[in-house]
């Protein structure tokens, strides 16, 4: 009997499904940050960010429907790290950075719109409760509004995506593109690629991972080959997707390099191009989409995050738990968007190293489960690398300089040849010391 195939209609319908869980504010602020800060840079810096930023997350989907769920996955290292892992990888996509991001940006937005005699902070504050308390009572009763806002704000979101891009496209700036900031100015695609661990979309693909596999079972696709084939349909679609509108939106950005280069997230690039090309018209509609989008998105991560921390914790029931997210997002947003971003970074590059070790051996899982102890030296060891350099970079900038002599340690990939090692060492010990035997 034949292995059974989507059809087109299908597949489609997977494909938007899959772009539709991935795309969210993040997603709108970071290219057009890439294409100011990389200006003349920008091809590579692109290049770079859309590795991370789309690849690796189409191969954390990939990985998990392979290997089972994210815990699974991370089981292999050792059940107690598989608790800890994942529940670093909901907190960092919920309420530490992706949950109160969703207030800033939408603030971000807003903010133009006001008189400016506001005091700013206060409005913010008043802002921000505003927005979790709407965000937590429809987490707790979702029901068709919710579902109206994402069909909504999603097709509103690219049409006003287009307008934008197609008006930085063919009314440029006269100033032109700038030459790379400092920070592009040397490697721009390993830049890029380091920016592109803030999208969080590859932590994302490892709880997004079984639902898309869960979708295509249900369709009829059950052997490994047919659901590999079809995932990976799903996510060569979703991803060109993505790529065109991150282009388009760096193209925003790198329009505006030489004339605004003192712009520091995306959200602001974002407000000076729709006022720069549609008055206060382009102001309005940018915050309202950005307004209906980014509250959609966070009450779909108060939900998810609740409902997993409820499963792991079951005396704390779940609205506890969304209530409590809730009120810490609401006081991280206080922050601003920027302070956010910056905090993101240490964070996600103790994270994102862990993660793409877990993917390529959750790829090659087959191979590494013929040798079970190299999860744990790989895993273990970068894990260590990542954790302590980022540890450094945040709070004790110059120590430990032992780190900086590790190969690619000025790329921020430290971890890679330990890794690499770690895995030639943990074929050795499951030859010598298969599991079940003392190590």
């Amino acid at each position: 009997m034949a292995a059974k195939t989507l059809s087109p209609k299908q597949s489609l319908f997977v494909g938007v499904t899959l772009f539709s869980m991935f795309f969210g504010a993040g997603n709108l602020i970071l290219p057009p940050l890439v294409g100011l800060q990389a200006g003349a840079q920008g091809i590579p810096a692109m290049v770079g960010f859309l590795i991370t930023g789309i690849g690796l997350p189409v191969l954390g989907i990939v990985a998990v429907a392979l290997a089972g769920t994210i815990r699974d996955l991370a089981s292999r290292v050792h059940p107690v790290f598989a608790h800890i892992f994942v529940a670093a990888v909901y907190l960092a996509i919920g309420p530490c950075l992706a949950i109160p991001r969703t207030s800033s940006t939408s603030f971000e937005m807003l903010q133009p719109l006001l008189p400016q005699h506001l005091p700013l902070e206060a409005v913010r504050l008043a802002f921000s409760v505003l927005f979790f308390v709407a965000a937590y009572l429809l987490a707790m009763h979702p029901g068709r509004l919710t579902r109206l806002l994402g069909h909504v704000t999603g097709p509103a979101l690219i049409v006003l995506i287009v307008a934008v891009v197609g008006a930085a496209i063919f009314n440029p700036d006269p100033a032109g593109v700038a030459a790379a900031q400092e920070s592009y100015s040397s490697a721009p695609a390993m830049q890029g690629f380091l920016v592109g661990y803030q999208t969080m979309d590859l932590l994302a693909s490892l709880t997004f991972g079984i639902v898309i596999a869960t979708n295509i079972r249900e369709l009829g696709v059950t052997d490994d080959a047919g659901l590999t084939r079809e995932v990976s349909r799903a996510g060569l679609f979703a991803g060109v997707l993505m790529a065109l509108i991150y282009c388009g939106l760096a193209v925003v950005g790198a329009n505006l390099s030489a004339a605004m280069p003192d712009l520091t997230n995306g959200a602001a690039i974002l407000t000076a191009s729709a006022s720069l090309h549609f008055g206060v018209v382009g102001l309005v509609v940018v915050a309202a989409i950005f307004l209906l989008a980014c509250l959609n998105v966070c009450i779909g991560l108060i939900s998810c995050c609740g409902t997993y921390f409820a499963d792991e914790f079951p005396r704390v029931p779940y609205r506890v738990w969304a209530a409590g997210f809730a009120m810490f997002s609401c006081a991280v947003s206080n922050l601003g968007l920027d302070a956010i971003l910056a905090f993101s970074v240490p964070l996600l590059n103790a994270l994102y190293p862990v993660a793409i070790v877990l993917v390529v051996m959750g790829m090659l899982h087959k191979v590494c489960d013929r040798y079970p102890r190299m999860w744990q030296w790989v895993v273990g060891l970068t894990a260590t690398v990542s954790v302590v350099a980022s540890a450094r970079d945040a709070f004790f900038p110059g120590a430990l300089p032992m780190l900086d002599v590790l190969p690619l340690a000025s790329f921020d990939l430290e971890w890679l040849l330990p890794a690499l090692a770690a895995a030639v060492i943990g074929i050795v010990h499951s030859r010598l010391r298969p599991v079940g035997t003392a190590a």
